[in-house]
């Protein structure tokens, strides 16, 4: 097997619920040495369960970690923080400003601790700002970023998405940020440095045009359910067996094709429909006529026919589709992997594919400070006296 790309990389995972540590998950995930700091007795949040027992979520989510516990609201927890930092390539943590200054995590006092780490802050507004201070989750951040204002029917209030998807848009970027800053410090010659991302401009950063519109025409962009109002047709429609299934003949070759699949190809030449303009003029008759011919067919059977003729389309997807469907499997998008809590474990595979150093899941989410005895020991020489001691205080 291949080394992997970030084999010889150690990660301070110092975070908690979620951009942060999927951050550090997608680290791991390509190689990356990820020690994970959790509450004693409890465990991380993302655990799932108030007494840091495991959870198939945290299976996935801590795959590729080592626990070990500390109480950063000790001051021997802080100063074991300290002690563990200088031997770490990358810390990565979440806290608030204000809780980052009192425990000792801020950026001036982790660069003199290690001054050649990289030191990824994943807040939810920042470390500089009028709103630094404040907390935030995906929701949150989905509201300050304008995504939710946006997202579904133009006749019904705003929905959030039914992921955390900025929590995972974000660690992306935390991920980049990494690798960047490593290939900064170690082939460009600079040392290490810190990572400002707030969990909002992930979001904010998926806008599309909709700044540069509103300042060049004052537009404002509003919610319009599955339509585009400058693409036509692109959207979703219910199908015989009751499905929704999604399609875009948007560009006037694919339009052609899907006229002559619904059995009307002299409508691509009408005035009305000929053109980009012409459809977006005239949606509300074109989709009307889509969607009868939509309705006479099963999803399965009409997903197969447009992406035969070469039109894009999709069954609008649930996890029990995914779970079952082919593609997933074959090209690997969807491993399973051997728990030794859960047994055979479905999960989604490390991305991006990588021909020559693809990533790899080596362990699943571990037990609450199952690494206490390596870390503490073999990184910072605690003997074992010391560590029960540290044990009967509460501090691990």
């Amino acid at each position: 097997m291949a080394k992997l790309p970030l084999e010889g990389i150690r990660v301070l995972d110092l975070s908690t619920v979620l951009a942060a540590p999927v951050t550090a998950t997608f680290l791991g995930d390509f190689g990356a040495e990820v020690v994970k700091v959790e509450e004693p007795g409890r465990g991380d949040f993302t655990r799932g369960t108030p007494t840091g027992a495991r959870s198939p979520y945290w299976a996935q989510e801590a795959r590729n970690k080592k626990s070990v516990t500390l109480d950063l609201r000790t001051e021997r927890g802080r100063s074991l923080v300290r002690d563990l930092v200088p031997h770490f390539d990358v810390v990565i943590t979440n806290y608030r400003p204000p809780t980052l200054v009192k425990w000792g995590l801020d950026p001036d006092s982790l660069r003199a601790l290690a001054p050649d780490a990289v030191l990824v802050y994943v807040t939810g507004y920042g470390l500089t700002g009028p709103y630094r201070d404040r907390g935030s989750f995906d929701r949150i951040a989905s509201a300050f970023a304008g995504l939710t204002h946006v997202t579904g029917d133009p006749d019904r209030p705003p929905v959030r998405s039914g992921y955390s998807t900025i929590d995972y848009m974000a660690a992306y970027l935390g991920a980049f940020s990494v690798v960047t800053a490593l290939y900064h410090r170690d082939t460009a010659g600079g040392g290490g440095q810190v990572v400002d991302l707030a969990l909002y401009e992930a979001g904010f950063r998926a806008s599309e045009d909709a700044l540069a519109s509103y300042a060049t025409t004052g537009q404002v962009r509003e919610r319009l359910g599955n339509r585009n109002p400058k693409i036509v047709p692109a959207s979703d429609f219910t199908t015989s067996d009751g499905r929704r299934l999604s399609l875009h003949a948007g560009t006037d070759p694919l339009f052609r094709k899907l006229a002559a699949l619904m059995g009307t190809p002299e409508i691509a030449d009408a005035p009305e429909y000929a053109t980009r303009a012409a459809r977006a003029e005239n949606a509300d008759s074109l989709y009307a006529a889509i969607a009868d011919w939509v309705a006479a067919y099963t999803a399965a059977d009409l997903a197969k026919r447009l992406n035969e003729a070469g039109i894009p389309a999709s069954p609008l997807m649930n996890i029990a589709d995914i779970a079952a469907d082919p593609h997933y499997r074959e090209r690997g998008t969807l491993v399973t992997v051997q728990d030794p809590e859960f047994g055979e474990l479905p999960m989604p595979a490390p991305v991006p594919r990588m021909s020559e150093t693809p990533g790899s899941i080596r362990t699943t989410g571990p037990a609450l400070g199952e690494h206490n005895a390596e870390v503490y020991q073999g990184l910072l020489g605690i003997d074992a006296e010391q560590l029960a001691a540290l044990r009967a205080d509460g501090v691990i």
